[in-house]
């Protein structure tokens, strides 16, 4: 898998030749290996691309995310046959044990409201209320804790005024942020043979990603603590390629420094082999960055 986040931001044609992604804009034309992308986001209704460039990216399981006239993301690829996928997986994940799920759900749930109280800690704000909370987590979050938590947790980040489903601009970033780290989660699902329509916690019929947004969960703080650093009035093209960028940043996971987009993988990887009996052991210790990070992206056309 790659390593490169590439966003398009203006007009602009998306081709494939000879192992490289091309760009054509109208004044430049970019090239890069299919092989050493992660993500390309077409963050612009003004770009094309071609069906063999979605063929090429496919086959190198590249997630390519579309974005509407506004810049939301809107929809990404998923491939029909991943490499790994076979019948014999989907039995198993049918078949997941409920007290494996009741383990791994907490195990997220108790991760998340962690990785929260730090992002609250590095804001230099009270966290004690969501300590309090953390000490009442049940086996699979029976009293719902991560709700509580949420209710009391944007309040103190983002001030008494903040409501989360409203359209303002921190809205907007935090969505955006949120799709983009759900899209790697995907990713990363699909790469191990698994369906992620069939989740551990979400069940909407409706939703095609509920594993994706089981598994995501304890890495959302991260997109929490770089948008409640920014100081903005409009949900700009920067702070979007600002939160692309987050997935090149470093921190501390199961007690190895390593890239956010790496530690996605391996999380996700550790706890399909957990659901799978493969292992019966699930860590999951995410050391949230102690300076908001400031790394470019990949690629930005």
């Amino acid at each position: 898998m790659g390593w490169r986040n590439i966003v398009v931001t203006r007009h602009a044609k998306v081709s494939y030749s000879m192992n490289r992604l091309i760009i054509q804009t109208d004044q430049d034309k970019y090239t890069v290996p299919v092989g050493d992308l992660q993500l390309l986001m077409l963050e612009t209704t003004q770009a094309v691309i071609t069906t063999a460039a979605i063929c090429a990216l496919a086959e190198e399981q590249v997630k390519v995310i579309f974005t509407d006239h506004q810049g939301n993301p809107v929809s990404e690829t998923v491939d029909y046959y991943p490499t790994r996928r076979t019948a014999d997986l989907v039995r198993r994940q049918i078949d997941w044990s409920e007290s494996r799920i009741a383990n791994l759900w907490t195990k997220n749930i108790g991760s998340k409201i962690q990785n929260q109280i730090q992002v609250i800690d590095f804001s230099e704000l009270d966290s004690s209320p969501l300590v309090d909370e953390l000490d009442k987590l049940e086996l699979n979050d029976s009293t719902n804790r991560e709700a509580v938590v949420a209710n009391k947790y944007f309040t103190i980040l983002f001030g008494s005024e903040f409501y989360r489903r409203d359209f303002s601009p921190i809205n907007a970033a935090l969505n955006y942020g949120y799709a983009v780290l759900l899209s790697l989660v995907n990713r990363a699902i699909v790469a191990n043979g698994y369906l992620t329509c069939i989740g551990i916690h979400h069940e909407n019929n409706e939703n095609e990603f509920n594993l994706g947004s089981d598994l995501m969960e304890p890495f959302r703080p991260i997109i929490d603590q770089w948008v409640s650093q920014q100081r903005f009035n409009e949900f700009t093209g920067n702070i979007k390629i600002g939160l692309v960028s987050l997935l090149s940043v470093e921190l501390k996971f199961n007690g190895r420094q390593q890239l956010l987009s790496n530690a996605i993988k391996e999380h996700v990887a550790n706890c399909l082999h957990f659901l799978s009996e493969e292992t019966d052991q699930i860590q999951i210790e995410v050391e949230i960055p102690n300076e908001v990070s400031s790394h470019a992206i990949n690629g930005h056309v």
